[in-house]
């Protein structure tokens, strides 16, 4: 045997000797299930989500899962169902369950994310993408269910941080009509107070006029007011806020969910490697990645991220990883991420953003806690009464 041919079978032996055997593959099947109400019409013509916001998203973590679990025999899944109603959404949740799925990722609103953990046996892993509600992550919190879209506690605390951070320390609060309006401005009432805010005048938002052509004429009477450092809008849909910025009685900034807003994801943001994850997005959906969709594919990722270190599909064997330091998701926000194991929330940072640009991140320097500065985001675990994991 010539010496090429002795060194080329050497080499053969030495990658089959070092190779993973897998006796067999491993299946990993996910559930996604998403209901998005209809929000009703607004009074402004925003750019609405698009009505595949969120399952792209997944797509997108189940593509990522599949690149790594290609070379450790593992085969991932995803049955997914948009559907249009919460019965609809419960119905099918429990197909996805006869059929043997154990682990899901839920795009819903809380009432929606309560029952589906109603039905859910203790087999069971959940991921919330969707409801940002801080009941669900303080008073009923369910042990196997996991928040990957940040609260609206964690959403306001960063904004709270910004301002506090600013020093723009005086606040003109709008509040619109909605459930989800009341519940942010709630969540930043807390905030405020939190950060040492002053909320110097707290309006809620009680027109109906379309304000295409009365915004000049109505939002400086609305705002008027002896003195404020920022307006602070409320309206999650956008039934008006889209119109209070160049329009309030003082010269002054406008944040919250609109003007400059904390989010969970921006299309502008390019640092720690995120370019990368937006354009290999636009190249599947052909369009930009939102919020709702970086929270599903954080979900998709973290049960990838858990397979791949335990090579098990089993939904608590799953579970019980996440809460170890052993998990770390590396998410393209400058940070590995965890879960907060008293209440399922996973930390992250906070972007700040207008439109076009992202302003900052949080949280910010100066905003102190003894194990981590991203618990400042959220409810803390002394304010929290879940306990789900100890």
């Amino acid at each position: 045997m010539s010496l090429l041919l002795k060194t080329a079978f050497a080499t053969l032996l030495t990658l089959l000797s070092v190779a993973p055997v897998h006796a067999e593959s491993l299946d990993v099947r996910i559930g996604y299930l998403q209901w998005v109400p209809d929000k009703g019409p607004v009074l402004s013509n925003v750019i609405s989500e698009p009505e595949d916001a969120g399952l792209r998203g997944a797509e997108l973590g189940l593509a990522d899962n599949r690149t790594t679990g290609r070379f450790l025999g593992q085969n991932y899944e995803l049955e997914s169902e948009v559907t249009g109603s919460h019965d609809e959404t419960l119905a099918a949740f429990k197909a996805m369950h006869d059929k043997g799925t154990r682990l899901f990722v839920i795009q819903a609103p809380a009432q929606t994310v309560r029952a589906v953990m109603g039905q859910a046996g203790d087999d069971t892993l959940v991921f919330n993408a969707g409801a940002k509600d801080d009941a669900l992550r303080t008073t009923e919190c369910h042990v196997n269910l996991l928040h990957t879209v940040p609260s609206f506690a964690m959403l306001t605390d960063s904004l709270g941080q910004w301002l506090n951070m600013r020093r723009w320390n005086n606040l003109f609060l709008i509040t619109g009509p909605t459930d989800e309006d009341r519940a942010w401005a709630d969540a930043f009432r807390r905030s405020a107070n939190r950060f040492g805010l002053k909320i110097v005048q707290d309006k809620p938002w009680t027109f109906d006029a379309d304000l295409r052509r009365t915004a000049a004429n109505e939002l400086p009477a609305f705002t008027q007011a002896r003195n404020y450092d920022a307006v602070v809008v409320a309206d999650v849909r956008g039934d008006f806020g889209e119109y209070v910025p160049f329009n309030t009685w003082l010269p002054r900034p406008v944040v919250g969910t609109q003007g400059m807003s904390p989010v969970t994801w921006h299309f502008t943001i390019e640092n720690w490697g995120a370019g990368q994850l937006q354009n290999r997005f636009r190249a599947m959906a052909g369009r930009d990645i939102t919020s709702d969709d970086y929270a599903a594919w954080a979900a998709v990722r973290s049960i990838g991220t858990a397979v791949t270190d335990l090579n098990v599909a089993d939904a608590g064997a799953i579970r019980d990883f996440l809460f170890t330091d052993k998990f770390q998701l590396a998410a393209f926000k400058g940070r590995s991420l965890s879960f907060r194991n008293w209440n399922g929330q996973l930390r992250q940072p906070i972007p700040l953003v207008h439109p076009r640009s992202l302003v900052a991140q949080a949280p910010f320097e100066g905003f102190l806690h003894p194990n981590t500065e991203m618990d400042t985001l959220g409810f803390d675990r002394p304010e929290s009464q879940c306990r789900i994991n100890g």
